[in-house]
């Protein structure tokens, strides 16, 4: 990880690369905008004889969700990406990964959905199934994207949870940016293979049932099971994250007070205002507040499960709190505010809910900082910014 690895990659070659040093043994994808790039520079390698992995095509978003459940199933290690209705088109898959307890890892490149028809960033895809049971990454950038993703590879083949990793659409998907890929040997230090154990897998040898059917006297204790598993799991989360920093020889943000692979924070002690945010959009608020000595901002790397308690340690040092984010929950707020909200945070200030960026819409250097400004004075707790 020397400064000479650096290459200047669109994000989706990135991770499409750093998916290939990883080897997975089944991928199956269906294109989507914008998660095409990704999967067609995978299909790429497979054609050119530069990967290992059986690349199944699939006729929908289903199938390709179906395919990778089934392979598994099998105990192989797979990959999978989408996006806004084609991730709502395998929600009935997605669901079921999690409850079979498979180790899936697929990319959502973060996209609206319809209807108005809008191919552009924003978060109501991921947060339509943000209660499926699968771990959700959120990345802010390119490097932290192809980090992710060796990250939930370990996550998931340790806990058998399945994992995605979000990057905003068109903003780190189609964006060129410098990076560094690790190479497979690296990899392997950190994810060996995957070798899943006898019972964990269908396998004729021995026979295990998956996807059984469940009557009332037992279908609670296996979602309760999967709620505390996905509880359990940030610790694991913030060990392997170390871990994977150190083997990648990730040197830590001097301008990060707290940065333990949930949650990422940077600003003062005892800030006036901090932000909350989930991918992309982090870049757009550090640059808004570099000059702002009472401000912080706090963004969310983990947002299933929820990292409550670090989340509270931090807010609580705030007279005000601004949750900023590209998705609503039609009726109510945004959906990241309302978890921020169960937290019962005792503020001198307000928490407020700002909605920006749906559909694509520009979030602008200016538009943060008029949320700051709005953010101690007494007014409606949820506003959409930057309307027209």
């Amino acid at each position: 990880m020397t400064k000479r690895n650096k290459q200047i990659l669109e994000g989706s070659r990135a991770i499409a690369l750093v998916v290939n040093n990883i080897a997975p043994a089944v991928v199956s994808a269906y294109p989507i905008t914008p998660q095409t790039h990704i999967v067609e520079d995978l299909a790429q390698f497979k054609a050119d004889g530069q990967a290992s992995y059986e690349y199944v095509r699939a006729e929908s978003e289903f199938a390709a969700a179906s395919i990778v459940l089934g392979a598994s199933a099998t105990g192989v290690r797979t990959y999978s990406a989408t996006s806004s209705q084609g991730l709502l088109l395998m929600s009935e898959v997605i669901f079921n990964i999690a409850g079979l307890r498979l180790p899936i890892v697929m990319t959502c490149a973060n996209r609206s959905i319809s209807a108005p028809i809008n191919i552009w960033n924003d978060h109501s895809d991921v947060m339509s199934i943000r209660d499926a049971g699968w771990i959700q990454l959120f990345a802010a950038d390119h490097q932290e994207a192809v980090n992710q993703h060796i990250l939930a590879y370990k996550l998931a083949e340790q806990l058998r949870l399945p994992v995605m990793v979000n990057v905003d659409g068109f903003i780190l998907t189609h964006s060129y940016a410098p990076v560094i890929i690790p190479d497979a040997g690296l990899i392997k230090k950190y994810l060996p293979d995957y070798s899943p154990e006898k019972g964990a897998y269908l396998d004729p040898e021995q026979p295990v049932t998956m996807g059984a059917f469940f009557t009332p006297t037992h279908y609670m204790e296996a979602r309760s099971d999967l709620h505390e598993d996905l509880l359990e799991s940030l610790a694991l989360i913030k060990k392997e994250y170390q871990a994977l920093n150190k083997i990648l020889a990730i040197k830590s943000d001097q301008s990060s007070r707290i940065d333990n692979g949930l949650v990422e924070y940077c600003g003062p002690k005892d800030p006036e205002t901090i932000l909350v945010s989930l991918g992309s959009i982090a870049g757009t608020i550090r640059e808004a507040i570099k000059d702002m000595e009472k401000i912080g901002l706090l963004k969310i790397k983990v947002y299933r499960p929820f990292p409550r308690l670090e989340l509270a340690e931090i807010l609580a040092k705030a007279k005000n709190v601004a949750v900023i984010e590209k998705a609503v929950s039609l009726g109510q707020s945004g959906p990241l505010y309302s978890d921020i909200s169960s937290l019962g945070l005792k503020t001198e200030g307000q928490i407020k809910n700002y909605i920006v960026g749906l559909g694509g819409r520009d979030v602008t250097v200016d538009m943060i900082k008029s949320i700051i400004k709005d953010a101690p004075e007494n007014n409606a707790y949820l506003k959409f910014i930057g309307k027209i």
